[in-house]
């Protein structure tokens, strides 16, 4: 098993929390881990990025040059990595905030609304966890248990009433994909 996961968007949609939260799973499943976080203007609203890697065997280098997986979260962030995804892999896109679609064929695209989605289940900061869902019922790559468990390292102490919600949120994400595999099974 090897995944090497973008995830970007802009400052404030977490997605450098997203990406500790894989990285927590991926060490609690005991899987080899690198997480490398963009820092920078994205603290003020620019775009921000960070790389995970999990892995079954040794990680050589942390850097996520080349993508299996991308979680775009905003428009920026599909048009700059889009071309770095490896052919074959995957695109999870917030529709939401993206009006346009993924340009290439070699790749699957799950358009997710996350922001709709996590307004509806009343808490609009969890849309990052809806489409990290998302990714886990399509690649495999740790379990929502052990993203539950992240939660409890990477959320501060007097946060962890969230975690419920981000639960709630991280299952939505998985159904909408076991839906569509549903869907397309004749």
């Amino acid at each position: 098993m090897f995944q090497a996961v973008l995830i970007a968007g802009f400052g404030g949609q977490g997605v450098l929390s997203t990406g500790q939260l894989l990285a927590y799973a991926g060490m609690l499943e005991g899987r080899h881990v690198a997480w490398i976080p963009s820092y920078g203007p994205e603290m003020r609203g620019g775009t921000a990025n960070c790389g995970v890697t999990i892995s079954d065997q040794p990680i050589s280098s942390p850097v996520v040059s080349e993508p299996t997986a991308l979680i775009a979260m905003n428009r920026p962030s599909l048009e700059k990595f889009e071309r770095d995804v490896q052919p074959g892999g995957l695109i999870l896109v917030n529709s939401s905030l993206i009006d346009i679609k993924a340009k290439r064929n070699d790749l699957r695209v799950e358009y997710i609304q996350a922001n709709e989605l996590a307004e509806k289940i009343g808490n609009s900061k969890v849309a990052n966890n809806i489409i990290l869902g998302a990714l886990l019922a399509v690649t495999n790559v740790v379990s929502i248990d052990a993203v539950e468990e992240s939660l409890r390292k990477v959320l501060p102490t007097h946060r962890h009433n969230l975690i419920p919600v981000n639960r709630q949120a991280l299952e939505l994400g998985w159904q909408l994909i076991q839906e569509k595999k549903t869907e397309q099974t004749p």
